[in-house]
C-alpha cells in the first residue's frame, strides 16, 4: 500500500447525542480520553502510522476545542507544504439533515474532486482502537473489492448506536447487512470505517443525494450490497466504541489492564496527541496511588486507587477517590470521598465533599462547575 495514495476522512460530530453531557460545548472527536488524549487522536494516528499523510476532518458545530487541539497538524506530521491536515467547516447547501454524513460528503465534494488519491478511508471518531490501515488495504486489494468494511466478531455491545451486523461469506463477501437488530450471541458488528476509491465514493453520493437520501447505513451501505463488490475485515484487538457515559467510563478503567494498554498504546503504531510541556507529577509524602492512570503536572496529596487522572489535577490532603475519570486542572479539596465520579475540565471540588456514582450509573460533573 502506497500511503500517499490513499486520502483520509474522519467525522468528528457522530452520535453526539449519546454523550451529550461531554459534547454540549465539544466535538465528538475532542472528548478527552485517557490522561491525555482526545477520540480523534486514535483514527488519526491510526492514518499516519499507515502512511496517509493526507487527513480531512470533517465537522459541524462545536469544533473550537477541536482546531485548538489539531492546531497545524504538527504533532501527527501532519503540517506540510503539500497535503497535510485539512480541517473541513460545514459548507451550507441545499439540503439540511441534521447529522447526515451523506449531506457532510456532499458538502465537502470540492476537496474531494481536487484529490488526487485513489483511495478513501472514511471513519468515525467514537472509537477507540489502533488498526493498521495497511492490511485493509491488502485486504481490498486481495479481493479486487468496491468497498471494503471493518467489523469485529463477538457480543454486540449494548448501547451501541444503531449497530449494524453483517452476513459474511467464507470468502470473506458481504452478502447481507442488518442495521439495529435484535443480535443474541456472536455476531459480526460493523465499527464505522471503510475504505473504496474516491470516485466511487463521490458517485455513491451524488445518487444519493439526487435521489434525497441521506441515511449513511441505511442508503449508502445497506442499499448498494447488491450492487457493488462489498468485502469484510476482521479486526480483532482492542475497541470500545463511545456510545454513551457508561461506555466512555468503562473504556477509561479497562486501561488499567496491561493487556489493553499494550494492544492500544503499541510503540510500533503510537497514538500521537498535543504535546502540553507540564512538570511531571508530584505526590506529597502521605500520599497513596494504586492502579491508577496520573498524567504530567498532577499534584496528589490524598489517596488514589482504580483513577484516570488528567494533566494538571490536584487532589488535597486525606481526600480519597476510587474509580474516578478526572479531566485537565481539576481540583478536589482535602478531605473530600469520591467513588465513581465522571469529571470534566476545570472542575472545583471544595472542602469535605462526598460523591458516590455506581459502576453503572458514575456521576457526572459538568466543564467549570464548583461543587
Amino acid at each position: 500500500m502506497r500511503g500517499n495514495n490513499v486520502l483520509g476522512l474522519i467525522f468528528s460530530n457522530v452520535h453526539e447525542e449519546r454523550v451529550r453531557e461531554l459534547t454540549e460545548k465539544r466535538t465528538m472527536g475532542s472528548v478527552p480520553f485517557g490522561g491525555r488524549y482526545r477520540l480523534i487522536d486514535f483514527p488519526l494516528s491510526n492514518m499516519v502510522n499507515s502512511g496517509i499523510n493526507k487527513v480531512g476532518v470533517i465537522t459541524k458545530s462545536n469544533y473550537q476545542s477541536l482546531m485548538d487541539h489539531l492546531g497545524s497538524g504538527k504533532a501527527w506530521d501532519l503540517s506540510r507544504k503539500r497535503e497535510g491536515l485539512f480541517i473541513l467547516p460545514p459548507f451550507s447547501g441545499e439540503c439540511s439533515v441534521s447529522n447526515s454524513r451523506i449531506e457532510s460528503l456532499s458538502s465537502i465534494s470540492t476537496f474531494l474532486s481536487n484529490s488526487r488519491e485513489e483511495f478513501v478511508i472514511v471513519s468515525d471518531s467514537d472509537v477507540v482502537c489502533n488498526i493498521d490501515f495497511t492490511d485493509v488495504m491488502s485486504s481490498h486489494l486481495k479481493h479486487n473489492a468496491d468497498i471494503t468494511v471493518v467489523y469485529r466478531s463477538g457480543k454486540l455491545p449494548e448501547k451501541i448506536c444503531d449497530p449494524t451486523v453483517y452476513t459474511i461469506d467464507p470468502d470473506n463477501r458481504v452478502r447481507d447487512m442488518l442495521i439495529n437488530p435484535r443480535a443474541d450471541g456472536e455476531c459480526n458488528y460493523g465499527l464505522s470505517m471503510l475504505l473504496m476509491k474516491r470516485e466511487t465514493l463521490m458517485k455513491i453520493v451524488a445518487d444519493c443525494v439526487s435521489r434525497n437520501l441521506y441515511n449513511f447505513k441505511r442508503d449508502f451501505l445497506q442499499r448498494n450490497i447488491s450492487n457493488y463488490r462489498v468485502f469484510a475485515y476482521e479486526f480483532k484487538g482492542f475497541t470500545q466504541t463511545i456510545c454513551s457515559m457508561n461506555s466512555y467510563f468503562d473504556a477509561n478503567m479497562s486501561l488499567m489492564l496491561p493487556k489493553v494498554r499494550s494492544e492500544l498504546f503499541n510503540a510500533d503504531r503510537p497514538i500521537f496527541t498535543k504535546v502540553r510541556d507540564d512538570m511531571p507529577a508530584r505526590y506529597g509524602l502521605g500520599s497513596i496511588v494504586t492502579n491508577s492512570l496520573i498524567a504530567d503536572g498532577c499534584v496528589i496529596d490524598g489517596t488514589v486507587e482504580n483513577c484516570v487522572l488528567f494533566r494538571g489535577v490536584r487532589v488535597g490532603k486525606g481526600t480519597k477517590l476510587e474509580n474516578c475519570v478526572v479531566m485537565q486542572d481539576s481540583v478536589i479539596g482535602p478531605n473530600c470521598r469520591l467513588n465513581y465520579v465522571v469529571m470534566d475540565k476545570d472542575v472545583v471540588i471544595k472542602n469535605d465533599r462526598s460523591l458516590l456514582g455506581f459502576q453503572s450509573y458514575p456521576v457526572f460533573i459538568s466543564k467549570g462547575s464548583v461543587v
